[in-house]
């Protein structure tokens, strides 16, 4: 498919949305952007304090202190390596940065932005850190500034491209530089990958023609590609790791599913107390960019990120998995974009096809590997939202067994290492549908 032709289909998308939007905005009600605002902040501050009902402030400041100076390489959960306690205060911290800094850039507060303040806060329970995510920021900032352009405009890619935490925590702590040299090396890789990510991921959405939601996971994972090659070319390398802690099941399984309700809640609060427009919200097929909040309102997007996170949680429950930092980070993420595309229609095939695939190759289904694959997966919603569950189930299937082989790419630098396999698995598989079902997308 050409250039033209995928930015055509894009812009086509967003004409549809917004002439829906127009035609449906009497049915929802509107609520405030400073009210959407203090909302996000309410839940992130929520989440922020609530880590001291699991640790002292003592231990909470020692934990933050062994987070910040983690290389949080793939997969390295804060609960393990720190505590509870810290990981869910680091969590909320990050996203109250990044609702201020929306705040201050003046970004409405819309389906895409609680997508992305959600995912850095998932991700903050393995990988992200204050540290870690400034430099990447910083990078995107100079582009904006280099493009002569207002830095709002590029607030998505900085935040989701601070998947390339590990990237600078890595080089600042764990290639055994004198410190001070170790965190000027780090800080100035991770400005310059900030710096290229952009415009980077401005072409590379057409490489999977916006059925891979993660689309700035991919973009990282080339990025961080690169990065891990020349690393290596100079004799620096590392091992995979994998700490996760286990025995959280009892305490999060109430956390998560009362945290849940109550989006359920706030959502029916502004939608009058019922679900009109949720059944249209599932219409949608989630394909970049399809904005809930948008379309359908901020109350029913809430109820419909309030049932995600129900449904995610129960499975990992479900099939005896854990939830520690890396799942209950994939959760986050996935209600995130119960905002952005995704929904109880689209998911779950690829929740189906997670599974079979397990049931036939190497991993456990309740691993923590094949956990994520299930739960970052959904990256892929738009595949069975616009061609039917049946490609869905194919997709997870294809997924598992991708997701399991490129992380050696970019070494763990990637967090979005599912981003970066949906990308090829949507690039592989959509043009064989699109071409079976004589489609023009």
């Amino acid at each position: 498919m050409s250039k033209s032709s995928v930015v055509h289909s894009i812009r086509e998308n967003l004409t549809d949305q917004t002439e829906k939007a127009e035609k449906e905005v009497e049915s929802f009600v509107l609520v405030p952007d400073n009210t959407k605002y203090y909302i996000m902040l309410g839940y992130a501050l929520l989440i922020m304090f609530s880590g001291f009902l699991f640790n002292t402030p003592p231990e909470i400041f020692q934990g933050m202190q062994a987070i910040i100076v983690a290389p949080s390489i793939l997969v390295t959960d804060y609960f393990e390596i720190a505590n509870i306690g810290s990981a869910l205060f680091n969590s909320g911290l990050l996203m109250v940065v990044a609702i201020g800094i929306a705040k201050g850039n003046h970004v409405n507060m819309n389906g895409p932005l609680i997508a992305a303040i959600l995912t850095i806060g998932g991700f903050a329970l393995f990988g992200k850190t204050p540290f870690n995510i400034l430099p990447i920021l910083l990078g995107v900032y100079l582009y904006s500034r280099v493009q002569k352009e207002k830095f709002n405009k590029f607030i998505l890619p900085a935040f989701f491209g601070t998947a390339l935490g590990p990237l600078i925590s890595q080089v600042s702590f764990g290639y055994d530089f004198p410190l001070v040299q170790g965190i000027f090396l780090g800080v100035l890789l991770g400005t310059l990958a900030g710096f290229v990510l952009p415009s980077l991921a401005a072409h590379f959405i057409r490489f999977h023609q916006g059925f891979n939601l993660y689309n700035i996971g991919f973009t990282c994972g080339i990025t961080g590609m690169f990065f891990m090659a020349v690393f290596r070319a100079f004799g620096y390398n590392h091992e995979g790791v994998l700490f996760v802690s286990t025995g959280n099941n009892p305490t999060f399984s109430i956390y998560l599913g009362l945290l849940f309700l109550s989006f359920i809640g706030v959502g029916l609060f502004y939608n009058r107390w019922n679900f009109k427009g949720y059944k249209n919200l599932l219409t949608h097929a989630g394909q970049l960019v399809t904005d809930f909040v948008t379309l359908n309102g901020f109350g029913v997007t809430m109820i419909n990120m309030g049932i995600l996170g129900l449904i995610s949680t129960l499975y990992v429950v479900m099939v005896n998995g854990e939830l520690n930092g890396p799942i209950i980070g994939g959760i986050f993420t996935i209600v995130g974009f119960g905002a952005f595309g995704k929904h109880t229609k689209n998911i779950l095939p690829i929740f189906v096809g997670i599974y079979l695939a397990t049931l036939f190759n190497i991993w456990d289904v309740n691993s923590t590997g094949a956990l994520l694959g299930a739960l970052f997966g959904t990256t892929l919603a738009p595949i069975p939202g616009r061609f039917g569950w049946q490609y869905g189930v194919l997709a997870g299937f294809l997924h598992m067994a991708m997701v399991m082989n490129v992380g050696a790419l970019h070494g763990g630098m990637n967090l979005y290492n599912n981003g970066f396999s949906g990308g090829f698995v949507a690039a592989f598989l959509v043009p064989i549908i699109t071409s079976l079902k004589k489609e023009v997308i």
